[in-house]
């Protein structure tokens, strides 16, 4: 199994140099992946607005500006976006920036993206939440055909670009992996037509685990694609909301046992949330990098590489 780390945003806290030594302890402890969170704008509760599920005032860096940096201090270990929220931007700034990115990198970029669930994010960045479905879907094919094609010529209903050119290209070009988040219909969907993989979040019932893939390989077929060229991502926790939750790296039969169940369900990559083991009390780079360490090691033990 093939392990990714979701990095902390809240490691700024120890400056640019804390930032450098987590992701490279990272890349040392023999991690596969590094995806970054992707929030522009949290949004408070109002009279006509629920509270977000995380706090308004969660520090979350921007996500392909963080990986810029990351990039910068490590070598090898893979950089990817866990999920870029991609309808609020515009693709072919997005598709410019993720290029440059997986230059400089040496070809090491994974572009994790969904289409988001807060309106007021939206709204916030002028962009319609109710149309970010079939927007996404277009930007996926307006950012390959940059990757790709010496002149662009592309005609949709929501983007449009006529004899237009994007150098240089990225290292992978076209088939620069795109892994989609979301558990909907729809999303499985996406991910059969569009996508490199599936970014799953910490399914438990492997009963759902198992329709959900049996889904994503139907739509795969029904649109000519071959589903085995698909791959699969699962989180192995989620941000702790009790007790139970803030022990789950202290335990680390529970965490071996937590990767053996994915692995079991078929999912090649399995996700570590480096936020959880923060809020779960490793509150510096260092200890942090304990827990990474030995649960790295745990699920190497169980799960193999």
């Amino acid at each position: 199994m093939k392990l990714s780390v979701e990095f902390p945003s809240v490691s700024y806290r120890e400056g640019g140099d804390g930032v450098r030594r987590l992701a490279q302890s990272i890349e040392a402890i023999g991690f596969d992946q590094l995806d970054v969170f992707d929030h522009v704008v949290m949004g408070f509760p109002t009279p006509t607005r629920e509270a977000p599920m995380y706090p308004p005032k969660m520090p979350i860096l921007e996500a392909l500006m963080a990986l810029s940096h990351l990039a910068a201090v490590t070598e090898r270990i893979g950089l990817g976006t866990e999920v870029l929220v991609l309808p609020q931007r515009q693709p072919v700034l997005v598709a410019k920036q993720v290029s440059t990115l997986d230059t400089l990198s040496g070809g090491r970029v994974r572009l994790g993206i969904g289409v988001g669930w807060q309106a007021s994010e939206y709204d916030a960045l002028e962009e319609d939440f109710h149309t970010r479905g079939r927007r996404m879907d277009e930007a996926i094919e307006l950012m390959r055909a940059y990757w790709s094609d010496e002149n662009v010529d592309y005609q949709g209903r929501f983007y449009t670009s006529t004899a237009m050119a994007m150098e240089p290209k990225p290292p992978q070009g076209r088939r620069l992996p795109i892994w989609i988040g979301g558990n909907s219909d729809r999303a499985l969907r996406r991910v059969a037509e569009y996508g490199d993989g599936w970014l799953a979040t910490a399914i438990t019932d492997a009963d759902v685990a198992a329709r959900c893939k049996a889904k994503i390989a139907a739509y795969a077929e029904a649109a000519g694609r071959d589903p085995d060229e698909i791959g699969y991502q699962m989180m192995l926790d989620v941000p702790p909301r009790d007790e139970a939750g803030k022990r789950f790296y202290a335990e680390l039969d529970r965490v071996r046992a937590r990767a053996a169940e994915v692995r079991a369900m078929g999912f090649g990559w399995g996700a570590l949330n480096a936020t959880a083991i923060f809020q779960a009390g490793a509150r510096s780079i260092e200890a942090m990098v304990d827990v990474l360490g030995r649960a790295h090691d745990a699920i190497r033990s169980e799960v193999g590489s």
